[in-house]
């Protein structure tokens, strides 16, 4: 019998939900691809995997797919790898970069933009380098790793120089993006829950229908659990790559991230379905289904 095929993001915050399939009991068992997040849902619409972590919002771009319950990467209040940055207040911006690794964080800026800044800028969709986003648009979004870097970055500055809690003014040579004096820097996931009082849902793991059986949904369930003991190592090994200080990637999956989808979570990813439906972001919000409701392969 083939392996099932799992498409994965490539960030320090979806390790805890893997981490069993790539360094556990798990290891072997399924056959794994890793990517960026646009990347994960693309595989997985064009048939090139069965299971994928994908953007939230991709669920609802795509027919024939169920969701595994009760896991997520999600936000309560603020995540981190999630960044706005700007070179002039948010309500001023009027060029605005998104990350192409971006989907669901790229809708959650239109939507902010919309109802939460008031404001209608030009959208560019551009990689995710700062220094280039920001010499072409007034604000930039960037997700994932890049972005956790950055903020730490900003927060050893903010450290020196205490400046407010939105901008940064400090001395040219130590900024993390050039030509830039002054850094505004908004945390999406902590906006949406001022504007709409939930928490904010950034992925969840998406399969072809047909390909899942509860057995292997119990098997990601182990995954994640066999994760969440070991925080403390996947942080020591999450430092070593992307030398960032052990101590504060720890803090990040544990204070920033949630990994369930629970009553909260599933709430907050209604509303952003909704909201992105009356924006046009998404055909019609239909309800998550999931594997244990609905008839699969044996």
């Amino acid at each position: 019998m083939s392996k099932l095929r799992i498409s994965i993001v490539e960030f320090l915050n979806t390790a805890p939900l893997v981490w069993g399939f790539t360094d556990g009991h798990l290891a072997g068992r399924h056959e794994l691809s890793f990517a960026v997040p646009s990347r994960c849902a693309e595989d997985l619409r064009a048939g090139r995997v069965d299971v994928g972590i994908i953007p939230a919002i991709e669920y609802q771009r795509m027919e024939n797919v169920v969701a595994l319950p009760g896991m997520a990467v999600a936000a309560k209040n603020e995540v981190r790898s999630i960044l706005v940055i700007s070179k002039v207040p948010i309500e001023q911006a009027r060029t605005f970069a998104l990350d192409t690794n971006s989907r669901s964080s790229a809708g959650l800026v239109r939507l902010l933009c919309r109802r939460h800044w008031n404001i209608a800028p030009e959208f560019i969709d551009l990689p995710p380098d700062p220094d280039e986003m920001l010499a072409r648009a007034d604000a930039a979004l960037i997700i994932g790793d890049p972005a956790l870097r950055l903020r730490i970055q900003m927060d050893v500055l903010e450290a020196k120089v205490p400046q407010g809690k939105d901008c940064c003014g400090c001395d040219a040579s130590d900024h993390p993006v050039k030509n830039v004096q002054t850094l505004f820097i908004y945390d999406v996931a902590q906006q949406w829950r001022e504007m709409t009082g939930l928490p904010c849902v950034l992925a969840i793991w998406v399969a072809r229908r047909g390909t899942v059986t509860p057995e292997i949904v119990a098997d990601f369930r182990a995954s994640r659990e066999y994760g969440l003991a070991r925080i403390g190592e996947i942080a020591e090994g999450a430092a070593l790559k992307l030398d960032l200080p052990p101590r504060a990637l720890e803090r990040y999956l544990v204070e920033n991230i949630d990994f369930s989808l629970d009553e909260e979570n599933l709430a907050g990813l209604r509303l952003y379905y909704e909201e992105c439906a009356r924006a046009g972001l998404i055909p019609r919000a239909r309800e998550l289904e999931f594997v244990a409701t609905v008839g699969v392969a044996r």
